[in-house]
């Protein structure tokens, strides 16, 4: 079962060629579905949205169908434990205040994604006008120490190192803006935390992040006004954000796991009948 998209390669041709007496089912993690998943030889893709299930099947033949984003059980459950991030964000705020124009009681936390190495397009531009327009940003500056450095360097910005707690700070925080369309954007989908797209990572990422608002899950932000304006209309109850909340519930409709064991299912009811 690879979720790698080379690994899925590999597994293709060997079951192409008879190396692999087990089915072979990937697991296309991301929105945008990367060529590299894509093997004749395998046996079963499974997909995160209904649209890259048909374009696996268009470009193969073969089956596919989709799941929903694959997604830790606790971001289900994302709560932030006796308010821990809530009082970080609260001191943070707090220490800002000279620096920035006065708070408002709805200032909304924006949660902004760079993934485990911490890239991003323009981050501290971004960040600097959602503070401009209201906003805290918070910067997930993942293993990059100097980009957390440089970031503390920027009023109203609030960077953060590797965090092991993710699903308490979404809980704590009230939009994503997300660069990749990878495996944080479908996590903040199960802690019911709206997906904003911007400036996205060129090639892979920039499709996925596209095919990811196609979908209706989330909103591509470009403009002169963005991302503060999305951020602000998502950030608190409204149609809007209930439009992406709903969206999300039911793309989380099943589970990768249960097709897997149905496959094997079918494999152990065949070797038995040969035995």
């Amino acid at each position: 079962m690879p979720t790698f998209h080379l690994s899925a390669q590999v597994t293709g041709r060997l079951r192409a060629r008879g190396a692999l007496a087990v089915p072979a089912a990937v697991v296309v993690v991301d929105f945008a579905v990367h060529r590299g998943w894509l093997h004749p030889g395998n046996d079963l893709h499974l997909c995160v949205t209904e649209a890259a299930a048909a374009q696996v099947r268009s470009a193969l033949g073969g089956p596919a169908r989709s799941t929903g984003p694959v997604v830790p059980a606790r971001f289900f459950r994302a709560r932030d434990v006796e308010g821990r991030w809530r009082a970080l964000l609260d001191r943070h705020v707090a220490a800002a205040a000279q620096h920035t124009r006065p708070l408002s009681a709805e200032r909304p936390a924006v949660l902004m994604s760079t993934g485990a190495w911490g890239v991003g397009t323009r981050l501290m531009e971004t960040a600097r006008q959602l503070a401009d327009h209201g906003c805290v940003p918070v910067l997930l500056c993942g293993n990059d120490a100097r980009l957390r450095h440089r970031a503390t360097r920027h009023p109203g910005l609030l960077p953060l190192g590797w965090v092991t707690d993710l699903p308490g700070l979404m809980a704590a925080t009230h939009v994503l803006l997300d660069n990749a369309a990878g495996q944080t954007a479908a996590q903040a989908l199960a802690a019911g935390l709206p997906v904003v797209g911007h400036r996205p990572l060129p090639g892979h990422a920039e499709a996925g992040v596209r095919a990811m608002a196609q979908a209706g899950l989330s909103r591509y932000a470009a403009g002169a006004a963005e991302p503060a304006h999305s951020a602000h209309e998502l950030a608190f109850p409204g149609p809007a954000r209930a439009r992406l909340t709903a969206a999300a519930r039911a793309a989380l409709r099943g589970d990768p796991v249960d097709e897997l064991l149905e496959l094997a299912g079918r494999v152990d009811t065949a070797d038995s009948r040969t035995a």
